[in-house]
C-alpha cells in the first residue's frame, strides 16, 4: 500500500485539482491524507466557532475515501491586493516562516511515511498568494524528507485560449488575462494525465460537501460551483473528469499511461 499526501491551500481546493485522483487512490487500497494550510476563513460563512469550512472540508474528504484530514493552522491570505492583517490567535499562510511551515509539512510526511506528496505547480495554478505557498513550502518539506512530489495543475494552452476568447467577446473575468497566460504548467511538462470519469460521482459530491461556497456563496466561483453540482454525472465527468500533474525531476514524457504512481 501507498501512502499519498495531497496538501492545499484552502478547504475545496481538494476537490477542484486532485477530487478524482484521491477517490481513485483511495479506491484502489491506497492510503490518502489532506492536509490543508489555511483554514478558508475569510467571508461570513464561517460558522459559530470558526470551523464551518474545516468541517465541510472533513465531510468532502470522507466522500473521496481520505483516511486523515489535517489542518496546519494557518489562516486564508485572500486573494486580491489587499493582504489582511492576521487575525488575533494565528498567521495568514503567505506570512508563515517558510521552515516553521515546511518543518510541520515534514513532520506530518515523516508521521504518515508518505510516499508521494501532491503539491501545487511554482505559479501556486493562478497566481494565488497562498497557492503560490503551497508550492514552496511543499518543496522544501519534500527536501528535507527525500519525499517523491507531483505538482497539481492543468494545462496551460486551453486556459489561455479560454481567455483569450472571452476577452474576444468582450466577456467580463475575475482575472487578468495575461495572468493566466503564464498560469498553471505548459502541457509539454505535464508527466501525468488522470482519467477520473468513474469518479465523476464522488468528485461532484464531494464540491457539493463546500455548501458554504457552494449554496450560499455569493461571488462567480459560487454561481461556477452551483452550476456544476447541478450537472448530470456524465457531462460533470466530461468536463472535469480529467486530472493533471507535472512531477520534480521527471522528464516530460513518460508515466503518461494514467497512472499517478507510475513514472520512476
Amino acid at each position: 500500500m501507498t501512502t499519498i499526501l495531497a496538501f492545499h491551500a484552502h478547504p475545496d481546493d481538494e476537490v477542484l485539482l486532485t477530487g478524482g485522483t484521491l477517490a481513485r487512490l483511495a479506491a484502489e487500497g491506497h492510503r490518502v491524507v489532506v492536509a490543508v494550510a489555511c483554514d478558508g476563513i475569510m467571508g461570513d460563512a464561517t460558522g459559530p466557532d470558526g470551523t464551518l469550512r474545516l468541517e465541510e472540508l472533513r465531510a468532502s474528504a470522507a466522500l473521496l475515501g481520505v483516511a486523515r484530514v489535517v489542518h496546519l493552522g494557518y489562516a486564508d491570505s485572500g486573494h486580491g491586493p489587499l493582504l489582511f492583517p492576521d487575525p488575533p490567535d494565528r498567521v495568514r499562510f503567505a506570512r508563515a516562516d517558510l521552515d516553521e511551515a515546511a518543518s510541520k509539512l515534514a513532520e506530518l510526511l515523516s508521521e504518515e511515511r508518505a510516499d508521494v506528496l501532491l503539491s501545487y505547480d511554482a505559479q501556486g495554478g493562478y497566481g494565488h498568494r497562498d497557492h503560490v505557498r503551497v508550492h514552496e513550502v511543499g518543496a522544501r518539506a519534500a527536501r528535507l524528507t527525500g519525499t517523491r512530489v507531483l505538482e497539481a495543475t492543468l494545462p496551460r494552452e486551453p486556459i489561455d485560449r479560454v481567455f483569450r476568447a472571452l476577452r474576444f467577446l468582450r466577456v467580463p473575468v475575475r482575472y487578468d488575462p495575461k495572468v493566466m497566460r503564464t498560469a498553471f504548467t505548459p502541457g509539454a511538462s505535464i508527466t501525468h494525465r488522470i482519467n477520473v470519469r468513474p469518479y465523476a460521482h464522488q468528485k461532484r459530491a464531494a464540491l457539493a460537501a463546500h455548501r458554504s461556497q457552494v449554496a450560499e456563496g455569493k461571488g462567480r466561483s459560487s454561481a461556477l460551483f452551483r452550476l456544476l453540482i447541478r450537472l448530470p454525472v456524465p457531462i460533470f465527468g466530461l468536463l472535469l473528469g480529467r486530472e493533471w500533474f507535472a512531477e520534480t525531476g521527471l522528464a516530460p514524457g513518460r508515466g503518461r499511461n494514467g497512472d499517478l504512481l507510475a513514472g520512476r
